[in-house]
């Protein structure tokens, strides 16, 4: 029996039902492209994980706890401005993050529930909001210039759109860009954040060594975000040529 909102589509206008579906079959077929350097050992430890994760625990609960872990994530961070050893605490939310974040889609692929648009969406929109969260928590933490925070959150962003603009473009989403992916950045960040705790100041005690790491990073995300957009600019204007 269809739902309410199908039988109205069907009865005030058939085209559009049948839009709605050719839509859903469309991102279904979206290619999912991940090269990063951990991605072939990530999947086998998510796969294990998946098939022993219980019955009563689905995806949209791994998507729950991945969100808690980036919002915990950024609340510590701002927390470390009185007790730097609240950064241990953000490592262990970045590892939360991840269960949640990583776990969510394989576990819907392996059960074979799989929602592409809603999946897609909510998904996306959570990591945005969890950045937010993140990048406020640095901001405020006094290990990092507000601005540079704010420059990393704005390139997070702007990177974002251009892969999901990519995605509905040409069907190809790509997960990991230069073989670096979301798992490389939680390691990186994790890494830094014990750094952290020894060396606040470098550089003859001048910089703060995450001022250094995330203009590294701002220049870096840059760098991506220009050189995807000409590339794929490029690729559809030569699928696309005007005869």
């Amino acid at each position: 029996m269809g739902s309410p909102m199908v039988d109205y589509c069907e009865q005030a206008n058939p085209k559009l039902l049948t839009d709605i579906r050719n839509i859903n079959s469309e991102v279904g077929k979206t290619r999912r492209i991940q090269a990063s350097f951990l991605a072939a050992r990530e999947k086998k430890i998510l796969l294990w994980l998946a098939e022993r994760t219980p019955v009563g625990i689905n995806s949209d609960h791994l998507t729950m706890l991945g969100f808690a872990g980036h919002l915990a994530a950024g609340v510590f961070y701002a927390l470390s401005r009185w007790n730097r050893y609240y950064l241990l605490a953000v490592i262990a939310c970045l590892v939360v993050n991840w269960l949640g974040d990583s776990l969510d889609g394989t576990l819907a692929r392996v059960r074979k529930q799989q929602r592409p648009r809603y999946g897609f969406y909510v998904d996306h929109m959570v990591d945005s909001f969890g950045a937010v969260a993140m990048m406020g928590g640095l901001a405020f933490s006094g290990y990092m210039h507000p601005w540079i925070a704010i420059g990393l959150l704005i390139g997070f962003l702007v990177l974002s759109i251009q892969s999901y603009l990519a995605t509905y473009t040409m069907g190809e989403f790509h997960l990991s860009f230069w073989n670096f992916g979301p798992t490389e950045l939680r390691l990186l960040l994790a890494v830094g954040n014990l750094a952290l705790l020894r060396w606040p100041v470098v550089l003859h005690h001048q910089y703060r060594l995450f001022d250094i790491g995330g203009a590294i990073g701002l220049a870096g995300m840059t760098l991506m975000v220009f050189f995807f957009t000409i590339k794929n600019a490029y690729r559809l204007y030569c699928e696309e040529r005007i005869r």
